[in-house]
């Protein structure tokens, strides 16, 4: 079990290794003597990564594990540095705070090396986070069919189960691994880093990473990733961004996805896109059709510019 959530062991590709991580590609996966295994209780690992090796988690609003056994909930920290109004048995607030930075630190150190390899080969990273059922697969599975001839692409994907979304992504031709968290409601940098292990990262290229369907604790978890963009459908309420405001608040761009449907909902685009702003002002919103195609050159225009950007640091670099 991870410290944060009470998530369980991840595997990639659906097949769990010995006790520990399996990592794969494409369909394969390695355990076992020279392979990827390791334990997740000590994350003693079998061979050299660009990231570091000691695993943990963060979380602001949902329940961990602390280093001695209890269940903290970690609230809001106020103005002076505490976390306000959680009482813990056994905990002072002082030691509350100290496990949160902690976690929140390791995690940070995970995000940054992942970053730092992106930055290598001026890979443009997207964390896409939504509620299940959104669209996103459907979504990735557009802009890769749609991107493929102007990107080289890349796909990280993560569900608790399954490998039937990385399936559906290699369809398209790009290549993807499947992380699957078991228990664990969240991928953290430590599994995508893993994952960079397993995937080809052509200069210049786009990595889409998508999330586990959750509102709540992936909007804790800095991948490595350039931006979070979070997708809202409109089959869903038009106040979920205030009901789950912090993944909007750690979003740049929402795509209010299922735009084909409007003519049969009763869903106001307009108190939607007003909800996300009294939450995150600074959020910009593209309304979409995964199905239709609807917005999705404005999407793609976004994605060029920034892609663009992150390629061009890349040359400016001194060799």
């Amino acid at each position: 079990m991870c410290t944060v959530c009470g998530c369980g062991e991840h595997t990639v590709d659906g097949k769990p290794g010995a006790g520990g991580h399996a990592h794969g590609h494409d369909g394969h996966h390695h355990h076992g003597a020279g392979g990827h295994d390791h334990a997740h209780g000590d994350h003693d690992h079998h061979h050299d990564h660009d990231h570091p090796h000691d695993h943990a988690h963060h979380g602001h609003d949902h329940p961990h594990h602390g280093h001695d056994g209890l269940v903290v909930t970690p609230g809001r920290v106020d103005a002076g540095g505490g976390i306000a109004g959680v009482h813990v048995p056994g905990l002072s607030q002082e030691r509350i705070v100290r496990i949160e930075r902690d976690i929140l630190g390791k995690n940070n150190l995970h995000a940054r090396a992942n970053r730092d390899r992106l930055a290598r080969t001026g890979t443009f990273a997207l964390n896409f986070v939504s509620s299940p059922g959104s669209g996103k697969t459907t979504l990735l599975c557009r802009t890769i069919a749609d991107l493929k001839g102007r990107f080289p692409v890349a796909v990280i994907e993560g569900d608790q189960q399954t490998s039937n979304d990385a399936d559906r992504i290699r369809a398209t031709g790009a290549p993807a691994v499947q992380v699957n968290t078991g228990k664990g409601c969240h991928l953290d940098a430590h599994m995508v880093g893993h994952a960079l292990d397993d995937l080809p990262l052509a200069p210049g290229g786009l990595l889409f990473v998508e999330n586990v369907g959750n509102l709540v604790c992936p909007a804790a978890f800095d991948l490595g990733e350039a931006h979070k963009v979070v997708v809202l459908s409109v089959t869903e309420g038009e106040d979920k961004p205030e009901k789950y405001p912090d993944m909007f608040a750690a979003a740049d761009l929402m795509l209010l996805n299922k735009a084909d449907l409007l003519p049969h909902l009763d869903f106001d685009v307009g108190a939607c896109m007003a909800s996300a702003l009294r939450v995150n002002p600074h959020l910009q919103m593209l309304t979409v059709s995964a199905r239709t195609g609807e917005g999705l050159a404005a999407f793609y225009a976004w994605i060029e510019v920034r892609a663009a950007a992150a390629a061009a640091a890349v040359r400016r670099q001194p060799a």
